[in-house]
């Protein structure tokens, strides 16, 4: 029995460590600012460590297409044996025949199919440096996200810390009514209404608290941070950037589409294409060139061998029948070239529907900041002369619980508008070809 009760205790301490650890893990939180975010993007962030590595297949194909000039090392020995018959060159037949032979040494064998060679390795050069591009373009889209992201992480808990001093001010006002209301100075409709106001304003603080919790948990995903990761932004004050200039915008198209890293990118893979298509074309022409050399020791396995050397060379021109009468082959880069230009001007209409999607962001969260910006300011004073006004007794609760609506509404506004401007800001920052 006491062996029964000792290992209960010890279970019982295991189980309750156990828990301490899990709560320990669920409590972990990590304080993040834009330039943290952007820096943990950057670094963990899968989607740009997905292009990295593609970034790098680029550079080890490039790396395969420069080999094809290199000859083979060949180094070995070969022993031959031969029982029974065996016939020479003119038709002789030999019968019991016993004979055996040993080769060593080593050679060097290549062939350069020139046009191949030339062309292919100039496309994987081209692709290498596309890759380079395309890399940085996703990178950006990577980190445009984290941004968009952020931003709505920051919102979601200022507005749940708008929403917890709200409720505060809720409480207290309904403890001033309920003691009025004890003192015969208010009607108990009134208490009534402050104490629902109180539990309204909980319930929404509730839900932005969920809002903020959810949001953090998407930005801990795009950073790859540990999953019972909360974070906690350092930003108290949301405050509009300016980090592009929305003036003098019509003749700023061209600039975007030397910037853009994707159609610096497309253009290079267009190159590469017709890089490739030589190798139907001009590669023909070439030849294919072949050349192996040998050196080693021949002669009977039982007596002394025997220097040999032995050199061949040839050039070969290839007739490819099917290329030169069905051109299958020609025809299948002409169209993937045609594709690729179509893809580029789509490319650059997207590029100009970005620019001018981001700049009409701009100016209309300008002005709603402007603007609700103004009235959340307005609704403060009004709130807080209601507050005043209600502990001198001279002003209806219903006053300042409607006040209290359109302070907070206003100021979720405000901080919703300087959410969109900021992601604004950075999607045009980009749009015109910047790197983050």
């Amino acid at each position: 029995m006491k062996r029964y009760i000792n290992k209960t205790i010890i279970l019982t301490v295991i189980l309750l460590a156990g828990f301490s650890g899990l709560t320990k893990a669920q409590d972990k939180t990590q304080a993040v600012n834009l330039e943290t975010v952007l820096k943990l993007g950057g670094a963990n962030n899968l989607t740009i460590q997905e292009y990295k590595q593609r970034q790098e297949l680029a550079l080890a194909n490039l790396a395969k297409a420069n080999e094809w000039w290199l000859p083979d090392i060949l180094a070995g020995a070969t022993i031959h044996q031969l029982w029974g018959n065996t016939m020479n060159s003119d038709g002789k037949i030999f019968t019991n025949v016993d004979r055996q032979s040993f080769w060593g040494g080593t050679g060097l064998n290549a062939t350069w199919d020139i046009g191949e060679g030339i062309f292919k390795a100039k496309a994987a050069k081209l692709k290498a440096k596309a890759s380079v591009y395309q890399t940085q373009a996703e990178r950006n889209k990577a980190l445009l996200n984290i941004i968009g992201t952020y931003y709505d992480f920051l919102a979601a808990q200022l507005n749940y810390k708008a929403y917890e001093q709200l409720v505060a001010e809720a409480d207290d006002l309904a403890s001033q009514i309920g003691t009025q209301v004890e003192a015969g100075l208010r009607f108990e409709s009134e208490r009534l209404l402050a104490k629902s106001n109180y539990n309204h304003m909980r319930v929404e603080m509730l839900n932005d608290r969920i809002q903020y919790y959810s949001m953090s948990a998407k930005l801990v995903k795009l950073l790859n941070l540990d999953p019972v990761m909360k974070l906690v932004g350092t930003e108290i004050v949301l405050a509009p950037l300016e980090l592009t200039s929305t003036q003098s915008m019509d003749g700023s198209f061209d600039s975007a589409y030397q910037n853009r890293p994707e159609l610096k990118s497309m253009e290079l893979m267009l190159q590469s294409l017709n890089a490739e298509k030589k190798t139907t074309t001009i590669g023909l022409l070439l030849p294919e060139l072949t050349a192996s050399t040998k050196g080693s020791y021949f002669g009977d396995i039982f007596k002394p061998l025997d220097a040999t050397a032995e050199f061949n060379g040839a050039f070969l021109w290839k007739i490819p029948l099917g290329r030169l009468t069905s051109g299958g082959e020609l025809k299948r880069y002409n169209a993937r070239i045609a594709l690729q230009k179509i893809q580029m001007e789509q490319a650059r209409a997207q590029v100009n529907e970005e620019v001018i999607s981001a700049r009409e962001q701009i100016l209309a969260a300008k002005e709603q900041t402007e603007v609700a910006l103004e009235g959340s300011q307005l609704g403060e004073q009004a709130l807080k002369q209601s507050i005043e006004r209600q502990q001198l007794g001279t002003v209806r609760p219903f006053e300042i619980l409607q006040a209290m609506e359109i302070y907070i509404k206003l100021r979720l506004d405000h901080l919703k508008a300087v959410s969109t401007y900021n992601k604004a800001q950075y999607k045009l920052l980009v749009a015109m070809g910047n790197d983050l």
